[in-house]
């Protein structure tokens, strides 16, 4: 979890407080950065806090806080271990990417001093020039270089000189006068610019036209990736945020992990695989949401309904219920082949069965679950074992449900046993919405549930009534996503 508070705050007080904490973090980055006292802004504020500049400016003013006032708390001074900084040349990075069709703009670049390692890159570049990448300077126009000196390199190989125009007319005027505004903009310390140098990628489409559209989207590229450089961005805690949120533009899907709970698993048990099809088109997007390919399903189709399913649903969460007994190993190879994000093993397996079959998962990079139906002592079988599963599920078969009681009071006792352990721990067996408010209070990552969903008549309905149990898992991240980048 971040150290700061990313939600909208409830009082003025709590504002305020996240504000100036925020504002002392940034202020030291920057002061790090230029080498000299230096005031917060809002924007690098709201870097920090991981929201929005305009959400940020929307709390400020439904509140009533003046930034400068907060801006005014932070001493000129706030700047520990300023000469332990100064004693090594910048060395900042930044990137961003924006536009859309050929003329899409992508830009990496360092920025640094010519006395460290960015400025033996710049004069690197310009003195070791290569076939179809040549580096040259950025121009306002022909003999206005901006200040800090940009090195443009392009990414595609030029060609011809069609291509070479690109490069040599809006791509370069584009970054020069990025860099001018930007210290215009006091985003780059003025008193940096004869000190620094900057080194800039440039990805230029062979099948880029429109020059405005080049322009365009390369200024706000490089304006972007220089003022996260000067931010350090991103920060560790948007980059955990992320991670397991973000889809890539070119691979088109993502590639969800856990660990941030609560979930809704569904448990897709019907051996119909085209019921099961239309089943997951009805389940609503959420990144608090998953699919469990279950026993029936594969014991009839074999492994392969995994990738099958995948088809319907690429960005999905996949579970393998394989029930692993014995060669465990060669069970989650076959799913892992398959593409199963995860994959279950009986807890009623030998404990050497078990081993082999968490190795293999986490060798792999998929995560090893462990079912205790019938475990008379999960928690003596957990001290058994040599390789702890990611995730721990506390289990009622079908044949045995019957009233409310689903070992919830298990939860405590198993974290408190194995407090040194990182994992989650699920509930299944019957588990109905009130019922699944009961185990997250109790300490539940992932609720399981199967028929309530499989066989409503309405499916979206039955799904959102379990995603209504905690304020996190009402969040349908995928409907109501801000665009922050």
């Amino acid at each position: 979890m971040s150290e700061y508070e990313t939600k909208k705050p409830e009082t003025r007080e709590q504002l305020i407080a996240i504000l100036k904490k925020a504002a002392e973090k940034e202020a030291e980055t920057r002061g790090k950065i230029a080498r000299k006292p230096t005031k917060p802004t809002i924007s690098g504020v709201a870097a920090i806090l991981n929201v929005h500049r305009d959400t940020l400016y929307t709390w400020m003013k439904e509140f009533k806080v003046d930034f400068k006032e907060i801006s005014d708390t932070v001493p000129a001074t706030f700047m520990p271990k300023l000469a332990e900084a100064s004693e090594k040349p910048a060395y900042l990075i930044g990137e961003a990417l924006i536009g859309e069709g050929n003329e899409v703009a992508h830009i990496d670049l360092l920025i640094g001093d010519k006395d460290g390692p960015v400025g033996e890159a710049f004069a690197a570049g310009m003195s070791n020039l290569s076939f179809g990448h040549t580096p040259l300077l950025a121009v306002i126009r022909p003999n206005l270089p901006p200040k800090p000196h940009t090195l443009l390199v392009p990414k595609v190989t030029v060609k011809n000189l069609e291509a070479a125009g690109k490069i040599f007319g809006p791509a370069q005027a584009a970054v020069a006068k990025a860099v001018a505004d930007s210290v215009e903009d006091g985003v780059i310390p003025k008193e940096k610019v004869d000190d620094w140098v900057i080194v800039c990628s440039v990805f230029i489409h062979p099948q880029a036209t429109d020059y405005r559209k080049i322009y365009h989207y390369n200024y706000s590229a490089t304006r972007l990736a220089i003022k996260r450089a000067m931010a350090n961005y991103p920060s560790l805690e948007k980059v955990f945020y992320d991670k397991d949120r973000a889809k890539h533009p070119i691979m088109g899907f993502k590639v969800p992990r856990l660990w941030r709970p609560p979930y809704l698993q569904i448990s897709l048990d019907i051996p119909d695989l085209e019921r099961t099809k239309k089943i997951i088109t009805q389940i609503p997007k959420s990144d608090r949401i998953i699919l469990e390919v279950g026993t029936p399903l594969i014991k009839r189709y074999g492994a392969k309904v995994i990738s099958d399913l995948r088809e319907v649903v690429k960005d999905v969460f996949f579970v393998a219920d394989l029930k692993t007994l014995d060669v465990g190993k060669v069970e989650v190879d076959l799913a892992y082949e398959e593409t199963a994000d995860a994959v279950v093993a009986s807890g009623l397996a030998p404990a050497e069965t078990l081993d082999a079959f968490v190795h293999e998962g986490k060798r792999l990079g998929i995560y090893a679950w462990i079912d205790m139906l019938n475990v008379e002592d999960p928690i003596r079988k957990l001290k058994s074992l040599k390789e702890f599963p990611d995730v721990v599920i506390l289990h009622r078969g079908i044949d045995q449900e019957t009233g409310r009681e689903h070992g919830l009071e298990a939860i405590k006792e198993i974290r408190q046993t194995f407090k040194d352990k990182r994992f989650l721990i699920a509930v299944a067996g019957g588990i109905v919405p009130e019922t699944a408010k009961e185990a997250l209070a109790k300490g539940a990552d992932i609720i399981i549930v199967g028929r309530y969903v499989t066989q409503s008549r309405d499916i979206e309905h039955a799904v959102r009534d379990f995603l209504e149990a905690t304020p996190e898992m009402r969040e349908d991240i995928d409907l109501f996503r801000v665009h922050v980048e």
